[in-house]
């Protein structure tokens, strides 16, 4: 009787060790999604007007400014545009003015296989969005000029061609250049009429 006793004891532990733990999982965060778009996503909630969010290749380097943050992500580089973009569209307190290499629509595939592949995805992917062709170091000129006083969200990707980075200069949503040149204008006027 105790043996059998022992036996059962031993049979409902070992079940009980093999079930999987549970885990504590955000309302966010869902088993599915991984934790570098979760980040993402609560970066860019907190993230506003002059805010700058890089997606680049694996040879980007990590920059001394503080207010730049960098991680590093087990996905492609146009996983990484697709979640900043859809990220940014649900939110409604910014926008964004999106910059690529203009070096990279002279990149060609003898010297950097798969630039073909990536330009055509990269092309469907912002396809009606506004999107601005820079010289890399002029796109890195601003960033890091804005960097002296805002933050910015370096996502490093795996990627291994040149001049691919996707650069997302956040703007207020709700409000665009024409609304402000409006208001400046107005200001002007009163100002004349005082």
């Amino acid at each position: 009787m105790i043996t059998k006793l022992l036996a059962a004891v031993i049979i409902i532990s070992s079940l009980s060790c093999s079930q999987p733990a549970k885990t504590n999982v955000s309302a966010e965060e869902t088993p599915t999604s991984p934790r570098w778009q979760q980040e993402v996503t609560e970066t860019i909630k907190l993230f506003g007007h002059r805010n700058w969010i890089v997606i680049a290749d694996g040879a980007y380097p990590q920059q001394s400014n503080a207010a730049i943050k960098t991680i590093t992500i087990d996905a492609t580089q146009l996983e990484a545009v697709d979640v900043v973009i859809k990220s940014i569209e649900k939110i409604k307190h910014v926008s964004a003015n999106i910059y690529t290499d203009k070096e990279m629509a002279f990149v060609v595939e003898e010297s950097a296989p798969g630039i073909e592949d990536y330009r055509r995805h990269l092309d469907a992917l912002l396809k009606g969005k506004p999107v601005k062709n820079m010289l890399h170091e002029d796109v890195i000129r601003e960033l890091d000029a804005s960097a002296k006083l805002f933050n910015v969200l370096v996502i490093k990707t795996n990627m291994a061609i040149p001049y691919t980075s996707v650069f997302f200069q956040l703007e207020c949503g709700y409000w665009n250049a024409k609304a402000e040149e409006k208001l400046r204008e107005n200001l002007l006027k009163q100002r004349f009429k005082n």
